[in-house]
């Protein structure tokens, strides 16, 4: 062997300990996949635009490791995951939470990506995102806000980033103890997955204070492996090292990926004066408060949903031909499903045409500071409507209330 790379002095004392033999051939090099995103994190709010996360939303990121005790595993025998994931789209409110879900390459290649989607397939439908495994799994950690996780490496890095982490499976049975690894699992805040997700998750993030292990011992050389590892490597090949700053390749900006919500909503709102307090999400309690309200994705997969959607919706380019643009397509959504009485058709992240039923068409758009998802601003104008039982006046704003902020809207006849 000529050269084992290693990022931490601990692991060379570790490799002393287990194979003497090897210790000549270690290399300290830092981590250069670190490097990569301490150099990214100035762009966090790209990424977190990139994955369409709004003003005030807060960004969960649930990551799995491939061992059988994993999170996507049995979760070292409890088997957390399945009852999880619709309790997140149920219990946390769409508008406020984003969630994305970072799989371990081998999930992947060892169950197939067909199989992946089947099994995923409510959670996709109530919102949550599968991020890229190669590529893109870094920019989700810069842009999160909390990570739910398990004794992966991902976990750990979002740890080392400073990253309020949540472990729901600890696989401490698999870990040596004496590594730092095993020493942030016995640390780590855990889930309790039989309690209220909303209330821990604002714990954590109330209490969250930076763990020190995983900052200290993912590298001992952070920003300079891309040195190091050059140094080695033209070292091997007895070749003299190239002028110039050796370099890492920055993290992309991935490709804009809003999230798609083709499962009912159930819908709470609350209109005082002139404001419009919006909750939104794939179930509530029965005691909450506020009126009461469906609104359905077109696209839902069971089209029974449009028979008794209070409100239905479709996002795409206003000048799409297959349905000949915003009034004709919210006029026919009220023709053909009486029970409904909103149509809205988002044409971009900041505007939607809705045509109320006896009340004709609005045009709805963002104001100064308002940044959430239009379908949220139908749903607004839908309770005024119910509530006041009239229309607006022409260019009112409404002030809809929704993940800790007010985004004004204009409603223009």
């Amino acid at each position: 062997m000529d050269g084992l790379v290693l990022s931490h002095p601990e692991q060379l004392e570790r490799l002393r300990l287990v194979c003497p033999e090897a210790e000549k051939a270690a290399v300290l090099a830092g981590d250069p996949c670190f490097d990569r995103m301490l150099a990214a994190r100035p762009y966090r709010e790209r990424f977190r635009r990139a994955l369409g996360v709004r003003r005030g939303q807060r960004l969960i990121v649930v990551n799995s490791t491939w061992n059988p005790e994993g999170l996507f595993g049995n979760g070292g025998g409890q088997d957390v995951l399945p009852g999880l994931l619709p309790r997140l789209a149920a219990e946390l409110p769409a508008d406020d939470y984003r969630l994305a879900a970072v799989l371990h390459p081998n999930i992947w290649y060892g169950h197939g990506p067909g199989q992946i989607r089947v099994w995923l397939d409510r959670a996709r439908r109530s919102g949550l995102t599968l991020i890229d495994p190669v590529h893109a799994w870094r920019q989700a950690l810069l842009a999160a806000d909390i990570v739910l996780g398990d004794f992966g490496a991902v976990t750990y890095y979002a740890a080392a980033l400073g990253c309020p982490v949540l472990l729901a499976a600890t696989g401490e049975e698999r870990l040596d103890p004496d590594a730092p690894l095993a020493a942030f699992v016995r640390e780590a805040p855990r889930l309790d997955p039989q309690g209220p997700l909303r209330e821990q998750f604002a714990a954590l993030l109330a209490r969250h204070r930076p763990l020190a292990g995983p900052a200290e011992f993912t590298t001992s050389a952070p920003g300079a492996s891309a040195e190091l590892l050059r140094r080695h490597f033209y070292a091997l090949m007895d070749l003299p090292e190239p002028v110039g700053p050796a370099l890492l390749e920055p993290l992309p900006l991935p490709r804009y990926d809003p999230p798609l919500r083709t499962h009912p909503l159930d819908v709470r709102a609350r209109v005082r004066g002139p404001d419009v307090v919006i909750e939104r999400s794939a179930g509530h309690p029965y005691d909450a408060g506020g009126e009461a309200h469906r609104a359905v994705h077109e696209d839902t997969r069971d089209p029974g949903d449009l028979e008794t959607a209070d409100v239905i919706w479709r996002d795409g380019p206003p000048d799409d031909p297959r349905f000949g643009g915003p009034a004709a397509w919210t006029a026919d959504v009220l023709h053909r499903h009486p029970h409904c009485s909103l149509a809205a058709y988002v044409s971009g992240p900041d505007r939607c045409t809705v045509r109320a039923r006896g009340l004709g068409v609005f045009q709805l758009s963002a104001g100064p500071e308002a940044d959430a998802d239009p379908a949220a601003y139908a749903s607004a104008l839908h309770a005024w409507l119910t509530h006041h039982g009239e229309a607006p006046p022409d260019g009112a704003t409404l002030r809809v209330c929704v993940a800790g902020g007010v985004h004004p809207v204009v409603c223009a006849g």
